[in-house]
């Protein structure tokens, strides 16, 4: 990219997160010189846009540059003509994620944001609102990037490929979170860590970890089980079994747990339910003391308060990706891209996360060297066939297609409740399921 003064355009800027982005950007001006930033959100979020806005105007004037920081509603205005357009949008807010939560436990299931039957909820009521941003994108700012924050991720940059043309990448901060993890645990600086990943978001294993050119995944694992140091927040520390490390051969991401180890993260939510809520509703206490603090005309920095809400290394994963882009850097960097033969057990068109050489055209997938074995292909070829029914089920507004995909989900313990649990969505999320209306 040659353009020297960025636009970029945040939609969902009303987010509790936008102060984390925006000193990601103050801190990577000279590299990033965005000249216009453009924090949008729907009118319900009014409130929280110009309370995140007016912190973010203090944030930048203290850092002393020459950012405009501008505020609207007008989605195609903040889109149009955009270098980067970023989406970290909840559709619904913290209201459906906490419904989200609950629904499946209702029937002894996981209930989850991303994973399971509550990330099932939110697909259904979020691609369709993606999809409308790639078609303004299309219209407004064809060679714009798309950077998705938005979860979940997989599932939201597998519709965006099938179903538009929009430069797409999809961003976790779940790999460079365990990078910077492993970084601590070897006393290493987190740039000699090279880290292998296989699978799809929220669903991955670590199949290689060298530091400072050594192979030290064997060391890893034998350290892994009940060590804190391997965990982020949002997820009770329950040690990983030694032999089932052993026997996979590598480091299961933290969503895993619900896979592994269903009964006792089970077991852990519904206890959480009757004593705290849900996370949804720890999280909307927690955003409701962030919201107080950003108030604060005194304040110009992030608070560290803003690190209980877990994204932690959120803007790092979103900078690092925007400044190699835009500087052609030709780094890895751990994403959610196309397919397209990295993983041979899956079909070509599908999203996968794994390492890939960015530049200044996106996103290109690092050849891995070892195709999983059927430890890991089996669950994650099933995981991957309910979210291609779960894009084609949200698109479509087929309530067959949406039965099948909670079906033959691992965490959806019957036909059955599959069916309990998919009327309970639909008739709790009418407003935002019209295309099953």
């Amino acid at each position: 990219m040659t353009k020297k003064e960025l636009k970029i355009a945040v939609i969902g800027g009303g987010s509790s997160y936008t102060p984390e982005l925006i000193e990601g950007f103050i801190n990577s001006y000279y590299e990033l010189p965005i000249r216009d930033l453009f924090l949008v959100d729907v009118e319900e979020g009014r409130e929280k846009l110009e309370i995140v806005g007016a912190f973010a105007k203090r944030m930048v004037a203290e850092a002393g540059l020459p950012i405009r920081i501008h505020l609207t509603m007008d989605r195609k205005e903040a889109i149009r003509n955009a270098d980067f357009v970023t989406t970290q949008i909840r559709v619904g807010l913290l209201e459906a994620r906490a419904r989200d939560e609950k629904i499946p436990l209702r029937y002894k299931c996981i209930g989850q944001e991303t994973t399971g039957a509550g990330g099932f909820a939110k697909a259904l009521r979020t691609i369709p609102v993606i999809l409308e941003i790639c078609k303004e994108i299309e219209e407004l700012a064809p060679d714009s990037f798309l950077i998705n924050f938005t979860n979940p991720a997989g599932l939201v940059t597998e519709a965006v490929i099938k179903y538009s043309n929009v430069k797409s990448i999809g961003l976790c901060n779940l790999p460079i979170g365990t990078t910077m993890k492993i970084a601590k645990m070897t006393n290493a600086d987190v740039s000699q860590v090279d880290m292998e990943w296989v699978g799809i978001n929220h669903l991955n294993w670590t199949t290689k970890i060298k530091v400072e050119g050594k192979d030290v995944l064997d060391e890893i694992l034998n350290k892994m089980p009940g060590s804190e140091g391997m965990n982020m927040k949002n997820i009770p520390d329950f040690g990983w079994d030694r032999d089932l490390l052993r026997s996979l051969g590598a480091l299961p991401c933290r969503y895993l747990r619900y896979y592994y180890m269903t009964d006792k993260m089970l077991q852990e939510e519904r206890g959480s339910l009757q004593n705290k809520g849900t996370r949804a509703e720890v999280v909307m206490q927690i955003e409701r003391e962030l919201f107080e603090l950003y108030k604060n005309p005194d304040l110009s920095h992030k608070p560290k308060q803003l690190d209980e809400r877990g994204g932690a290394y959120y803007s790092l994963a979103a900078v690092n990706l925007i400044t190699s882009i835009f500087n052609n850097k030709k780094d890895i960097q751990t994403v959610n891209i196309q397919n397209k033969g990295v993983l041979d057990c899956l079909n070509n068109d599908v999203s996968v996360e794994v390492n890939c050489v960015i530049d200044a055209q996106g996103a290109h997938p690092v050849q891995i060297d070892k195709q999983p074995g059927p430890q890991i292909r089996g669950l994650l070829q099933v995981v991957k066939a309910y979210e291609e029914l779960t894009v084609e089920a949200a698109i479509k507004g087929s309530y067959d297609t949406a039965l099948q995909a909670l079906t033959i989900h691992p965490l959806v313990i019957s036909a059955d409740v599959a069916k309990q649990i998919l009327d309970d969505i639909l008739n709790e999320n009418q407003h935002f399921l019209p295309q099953f209306y």
